[in-house]
């Protein structure tokens, strides 16, 4: 007799109470084994592959792409026909309906799971190859009165419920009987063509996108550090030609690329260093500032997803090629998607390079809970006062955005005029060296 489990989306981890379908890694059908991935979803902070704990034939899927589900809101089911040759889902042995029951890798003693250890879940058993399981004669089986409704996203149960159709009575258009947004679309009486679902819902007022994943975990923030953190700005001009020089004159000298990003990265150790209370976080409820030993240093990254801040662990403790090598190694991972959550986490001081978008200056939001955050204008030919003539140099704006319950003004001007002082002059920096 089968035993039909429910795997619910397990606690990922580093608080998360939620997380995006981004591409299922299998079909309803299809026989799963014990830490097989079974779909790629997209957290606040990172994307995941989920591994299921249990093996035996999917029955359902709960959730299409791009659907949000809350941590415990079941992802599918496993139906565990025992030993093959056991009758399997819907009655039947293998042979009877035509399928191919699962091929084992091992016996019970052939080895533990892969120790993707789920929270809420064990995994221990040995593999299986995978195999796909289809209907008889093709055909799609009805949903009946009883069990889960066919692999329905929040919002198609929202858009039946606000109309009033029963969704046991339609039939999925999608694999397997899924039902699909434009089946619930079809079944409205007076409904003209389905409206996509590729950017939101769209209403009479406009378009609304939802915010989540990584979108939505920006604004959190965002809206977070405005609230609660008094900050202000400051900002100056400098004369960057000499740190270009410096780096022409590095990359020169053979071995790893050093990039511009690399040495403000290394410029901005050295001035935490000289005014470490901006090092730090505040801690209101104990009415607190902490003044954090260790430089986490995180950097802004644009992606296809949005932004993120990968961040460069003990960068105090990173020469400028160490640096350079992070940061190329966060930057590429972030492109590809494959940021980890402790990739994108504890922080304690941001770099925000926005001069690669062709502007020179901003007044940037704090990464909440740090202190502070360096940003960086596009580096370009000015006309500027050189030893008392009139030269066109390499010009960049630097601003300095701080929680001013850290410190004052003096100590944010401080350190702004040190950062500006080393792109300026970086020998400055050997006198730290």
């Amino acid at each position: 007799m089968a035993v039909v489990r429910e795997f619910t989306l397990p606690d990922l981890g580093e608080g998360l109470t939620g997380a995006e379908i981004v591409r299922w890694l299998v079909e309803v059908g299809d026989v799963v084994t014990v830490d097989q991935p079974v779909v790629e979803v997209e957290t606040a902070k990172a994307m995941v592959d989920v591994p299921c704990p249990y093996a035996g034939v999917v029955t359902a899927r709960f959730g299409e792409e791009g659907a949000e589900l809350p941590v415990g809101a079941p992802l599918l089911t496993v139906a565990d026909s025992g030993v093959s040759g056991e009758p399997g889902v819907g009655g039947g042995s293998a042979e009877e309906r035509g399928t191919e029951a699962p091929v084992p890798s091992g016996g019970p003693g052939a080895g533990g799971g892969s120790g993707n250890v789920l929270v809420g879940y064990g995994t221990s058993a040995p593999a299986e190859r995978r195999r796909r399981v289809r209907p008889a004669n093709g055909e799609v089986a009805a949903t009946t009165a009883e069990g889960p409704v066919p692999v329905i996203s929040p919002l198609v149960r929202r858009l039946a419920r606000q109309h009033g159709i029963d969704l046991r009575q339609l039939v999925g258009s999608g694999p397997e009987g899924l039902i699909l947004r434009a089946d619930v679309e079809r079944a409205i009486p007076g409904t003209a063509e389905p409206v996509s679902e590729e950017r939101g819902v769209r209403e009479e007022r406009g378009e609304r996108i939802p915010l989540r994943g990584v979108r939505g975990a920006v604004a959190d923030k965002l809206a977070r550090s405005r609230r609660e953190i008094p900050d202000a700005t400051c900002w100056v001009d400098a004369d960057a030609t000499e740190l270009l020089a410096a780096r022409t004159a590095m990359n020169a000298a053979g071995g790893p690329k050093i990039s511009v990003l690399a040495l403000l990265a290394r410029i901005c150790t050295a001035a935490l260093a000289r005014f470490p209370d901006l090092n730090a976080t505040v801690d209101m409820e104990r009415r607190e500032v902490v003044r954090l030993d260790e430089v986490h240093l995180g950097f802004a990254a644009q992606t296809d997803r949005g932004l993120v801040v990968p961040v460069v662990r003990d960068a105090h403790r990173r020469s400028v090629e160490g640096l350079a090598a992070e940061i190329s190694r966060l930057t590429e991972a972030a492109r590809a998607g494959a940021l980890s959550p402790s990739d994108l986490t504890g922080g304690t001081f941001t770099l925000n390079n926005y001069g690669v978008f062709g502007v020179d200056g901003s007044t940037p939001i704090i990464n909440h809970p740090e202190a502070a955050m360096l940003g960086v204008g596009r580096i370009a030919p000015k006309p500027w006062v050189h030893h008392g003539e009139l030269a066109v140099r390499h010009v960049v704006q630097l601003s300095f955005t701080f929680d001013h319950r850290v410190c004052d003004g003096g100590t944010a001007g401080g350190f702004l005029r040190y950062v500006a002082d080393c792109v300026e002059q970086p020998s400055v920096l050997l006198r730290g060296l």
